[in-house]
């Protein structure tokens, strides 16, 4: 009781702490990747929206996939000692074959994308202990066969039938014995090395952490299946009464609308089925003093739906999380992502880029006065190409010209455009295409502009591997 009580207050407090001050920055991150910005919208004038953070990040991810993914093994680890250059080369053959295994391409995309966006990217490594089941029936069985199954802890009986047997004994006469039929379930135990891609929504720490190693509690919330719990071990009445996330945490449900563009409803299928019912499961790490000795010790803890019931509670050594950021800051758990450094330009160039949409349509479209009575108004209003106007008299039409000024504004998009490549180190230069730069100069000097343009992509790579990369692996 003393350890749930424990556990329920600091992941509250860390999870209230991520509602408060990470949340709405990363819904906000994921508006404007999705094309959205808060500047208001006028009926009847341009609706478009310069996606700065969308083509952004989008130009960065291939240049640190290539950076990371280009080379015949992600890592290499290296040996310490001459008699240890063996076991680093089996080593590094093993895990980026494991790797490989667990769609490894996929889990950095997933982790590199998030850090760009959501300040964090979050994967979570550990060794997962299963069980698998079989269900057989078996007829015919005599008592020291069934007794020889019954024995096998591995083996549950569910369905038992004895009937009684007439035989001929080596004697010649007719004796009876119980014959058996039985289903049962065989468990296997299984062992796999998991390697997960972490929505940012489902991980919380503690505000006062700095990093994973010294935070006080940390944690991946997310829903299971009941019968996923069911086959950990855990008992089908007491799972299938705990409570899901979003009954409970309406920012975590905004977070995944943002993302998925649609509500995370309730299905049918919990109702028709029990066991496919979808209830919460934190997964908590955080050193307590279970034993009294006045030493905290980290401990995994696992709890159960909206108010964490705790369901059980063991000693580990590790935390089996990797955070990958791209703009660390000092001192600070999360740092800034390419989003939070644009956002404002994205509103600036989408209000810039309406004005030069909506003055390009009013000078080739442009408003018409007319005297009223003489004109048809049927007429007027037709755009058709070569369309009569009928009027009773002529001049009754006027066309109120607007002057073409959007050429003017041009000049200013450039210049946002040059503040964000400035910022985020993502730009013509960085891909070659600068013409200005690059026209009439030699090879040497193209590629050292290109090498200058890439330094801020280079500071991002090293940020994600000596952080995320390095402790994953």
């Amino acid at each position: 009781t003393q350890i749930e009580a424990i556990a329920r207050e600091a992941i509250t407090d860390a999870l209230s702490f991520i509602e408060s001050e990470v949340a709405d920055d990363r819904i906000k991150a994921q508006k404007y990747y999705n094309g959205e910005v808060d500047i208001g919208e006028e009926d009847g004038r341009s609706r478009v929206v310069a996606t700065k953070v969308r083509d952004t990040i989008r130009q960065i991810k291939p240049s640190l996939m290539r950076i990371f993914l280009s080379n015949e093994n992600y890592v290499e680890y290296v040996p310490k000692t001459p008699e240890q250059v063996g076991q680093a080369e089996t080593a590094t053959k093993y895990i980026h074959a494991k790797f490989q295994e667990a769609n490894g391409y996929r889990i950095l995309s997933n982790a590199f994308h998030d850090a760009l966006l959501k300040k964090v990217g979050v994967v979570k490594c550990y060794w997962d202990e299963y069980t698998e089941s079989e269900t057989y029936e078996l007829t015919n069985l005599t008592d020291e066969e069934l007794a020889l199954i019954a024995g096998d802890d591995s083996v549950e009986i569910i369905e038992q039938e004895t009937e009684q047997e007439v035989i001929i004994d080596e004697f010649g006469m007719q004796v009876e014995r119980p014959v058996h039929e039985v289903k049962v379930i065989k468990y296997n135990k299984q062992g796999k090395l998991r390697i997960e891609s972490v929505p940012p929504e489902e991980f919380f720490v503690n505000r006062e952490a700095v990093s994973i190693d010294d935070c006080y509690v940390c944690g991946h919330r997310s829903e299971v299946r009941v019968g996923e719990l069911v086959e950990m071990g855990y008992d089908f009445e007491e799972m299938s009464e705990l409570s899901g996330i979003n009954g409970y945490d309406t920012m975590t449900e905004a977070e995944q609308f943002e993302r998925n563009g649609w509500d995370q409803m309730d299905s049918d299928e919990s109702k028709q089925d029990p066991s496919m019912k979808l209830v919460a499961i934190t997964e908590a790490y955080m050193k307590i003093d279970v034993d009294g000795t006045g030493v905290p010790q980290l401990h995994k803890l696992t709890l159960g739906g909206g108010d964490y019931k705790l369901l059980d509670c063991e000693p580990c050594a590790t935390i089996p999380f990797a955070v990958f950021e791209s703009d660390p800051e000092p001192h600070t758990f999360f740092g800034n992502s390419i989003a939070d450094l644009i956002t404002n330009d994205q509103d600036a160039a989408t209000a810039m880029l309406r004005g030069v949409l909506d003055n390009i349509a009013m000078t080739n479209s442009p408003r018409l006065a007319m005297v009223e009575g003489q004109v048809n108004v049927d007429d007027l209003l037709n755009n058709e190409i070569g369309g009569i106007v009928r009027m009773r008299q002529q001049g009754a039409v006027i066309p109120l010209d607007v002057p073409f000024v959007a050429g003017q504004t041009l000049g200013a998009l450039e210049y946002y455009d040059q503040t964000i490549e400035q910022k985020t180190g993502v730009g013509r230069a960085s891909n070659g295409l600068d013409p200005d730069s690059l026209q009439n100069t030699t090879a040497t000097a193209v590629q050292m502009t290109m090498a200058a343009s890439q330094q801020q992509i280079e500071v991002i790579a090293r940020n994600l591997a000596e952080g995320g990369m390095t402790r994953l692996f």
